[in-house]
């Protein structure tokens, strides 16, 4: 075996800086720590990078996805189409508001859904379909929603793809829908937990904004800056506590500044990749279009084939983990879970020939490309020992 490394190379770590510290050190010493100007700052810049009127911050991604369905419309008897190769909250978005998720496959190449995929599982019933942007590859928006019938909403579920772009050239988040983002520890702008969604309607924000703060007409911070905010509180509908706070928004000002060098890193580290397992020939692809400049490269998923590889894809990652390298598998489709497999009403091929072959490789903006030289070392030494001609 080759020499092992001393560290865990986690699949993604955030790279927070001096920088990102002494932006916390500031809120905290300013005595404001919640929501408050701090998040409404970065709402706007987030919203101008994104080329969009509204964003809306909120504590998870979760959060984001549920909120959007609920201001679509989605309610108990209603069937949401999610694909099944995807997080569990994508689908859970759904359930929480009482409708039925419906699982549908997804292109084995791209690992995304398809106007074709889509269309199968339509019924009278459906109120909204979520698409996930899956590793970071935006997808054809456009495509979609020509598919569809009127009535019919798209939420995106962009929680791998925060600086990615639509093969029409805009930013995922501008297309015109509500699209949900992730400030997960593992994501390329890092929070360190939080989430977005990047809207163009101003009424439907401003029920976001609400439905976040209990149902309130009015936050602590405007109530703050405003004393007669406070005298008359107004609650026109239920809502939830689901706000972020000054404490995160102060840290994605700066990564939203730094996001640039950040996304620079992480295509490098993805070349690094592709260079060295073309050099060392190994049985392994990856998502089409995962070297392209449009993919955020949240994830690197590739593709083994086991008939080549001469081991499960199991075992391999296995392996990886033994070595200090931390793969990981995106993901076991919703369909193989026990809560999930009711919503299963048609053979999703696609997703089967994926669900034994993912494997996700470390990519992040701490990695070195020595880092990558390391794993693809390992990835041969382990395949040569199992590898069929």
């Amino acid at each position: 075996m080759l020499p092992l490394r001393e560290t865990y190379l986690a699949f993604g770590t955030p790279d927070f800086t001096e920088m990102e510290i002494a932006a916390v050190t500031r809120v905290m010493q300013s005595g404001w720590v919640g929501f408050g100007r701090e998040t409404i700052d970065f709402e706007r810049e987030l919203a101008e990078y994104l080329g969009v009127p509204e964003v809306v911050c909120v504590n998870s991604c979760t959060s984001a996805l549920f909120l959007s369905l609920l201001v679509e419309g989605v309610s108990s008897g209603h069937e949401v189409i999610v694909p099944s190769l995807t997080w569990c909250a994508t689908a859970n978005a759904a359930l929480y508001l009482g409708a039925t998720p419906v699982l549908c496959d997804v292109d084995p190449e791209t690992m995304c859904v398809t106007p074709e995929t889509v269309k199968a599982q339509l019924t009278p019933r459906t109120k909204a379909v979520v698409v996930v942007h899956y590793g970071g590859l935006g997808i054809d928006i456009d495509a979609l929603k020509r598919s569809l019938p009127d009535g019919v909403a798209i939420v995106e579920d962009a929680a791998h793809a925060f600086g990615a772009k639509h093969p029409s050239g805009k930013q995922v988040g501008a297309s015109g829908n509500l699209a949900c983002f992730s400030f997960y520890a593992n994501k390329n702008l890092s929070t360190g937990d939080g989430g977005a969604i990047a809207l163009m309607d101003a009424a439907k924000a401003n029920r976001l904004r609400r439905l976040r703060m209990s149902g309130l007409e009015s936050n602590a911070w405007s109530r703050y800056v405003n004393p007669k905010a406070g005298l008359a509180l107004e609650m026109p509908e239920m809502g939830y506590k689901m706000n972020f706070t000054d404490l995160q928004a102060s840290i994605g000002r700066v990564q939203l500044r730094r996001f640039g060098e950040l996304c620079r890193i992480r295509r490098d580290i993805a070349l690094r990749y592709k260079a060295r397992v073309l050099e060392a020939a190994l049985p392994i692809s990856f998502q089409s279009g995962a070297f392209e400049e449009s993919h955020a490269r949240h994830l690197l998923v590739g593709i083994c084939d086991p008939g080549r590889t001469g081991m499960k894809r199991d075992d391999l990652f296995l392996a990886l983990r033994e070595r200090n390298i931390g793969a990981s598998i995106h993901y076991r489709p919703l369909h193989a879970m026990p809560l999930y497999e009711q919503y299963q009403s048609t053979e999703l091929p696609g997703t089967e020939v994926l669900s034994a072959s993912l494997i996700t490789l470390p990519i992040g903006a701490r990695m070195e490309l020595s880092d990558v030289d390391y794993v693809v070392s390992h990835l041969a030494d382990i395949i040569s020992g199992n590898a069929r001609p």
